[in-house]
């Protein structure tokens, strides 16, 4: 009896791991490279630098929006949800808090610049001032 219910268990243990991994935590938005960024051209995009503005004033992408880490929980209700959002910092960091605020937030297309500034200016790409 034992061996034929040893089969069974496996069966039911694997069928749990799948519906577990199912409700595994999702970030709500995406990450993607400077070039991505680049490369974007939806005519509606937003792009959100959440540096200080002291940060942005030495340059930030060209056409990105000054929205401070700080400021993003209580500033976004005024962007469109649906909407692609390129997030942007320094390097990475802060993008990564504003990111995943705003997809709390229920903003539907979040996309987090990895590298920030630093990776935009590396590739060579140019600064808005």
């Amino acid at each position: 009896m034992r061996r034929r219910s040893t089969p069974m268990i496996w069966l039911v243990l694997g069928l749990l791991l799948l519906g577990l991994a199912g409700c595994a935590p999702k970030t709500g938005y995406t990450d993607i490279s400077v070039q991505d960024l680049q490369a974007a051209s939806e005519p509606n995009r937003i792009v959100l630098d959440v540096r200080q503005p002291e940060e942005y004033a030495g340059g930030h992408v060209p056409g990105a929006r000054l929205l401070p880490l700080g400021e993003v929980s209580s500033q976004a209700a005024e962007l469109p949800k649906d909407a692609p959002i390129y997030v942007i910092c320094r390097s990475g960091n802060r993008s990564k808090q504003a990111s995943e605020t705003l997809a709390q937030m229920g903003f539907k297309d979040v996309r987090n610049v990895q590298g920030g500034i630093l990776a935009w200016q590396s590739a060579g790409y140019p600064l808005e001032h």
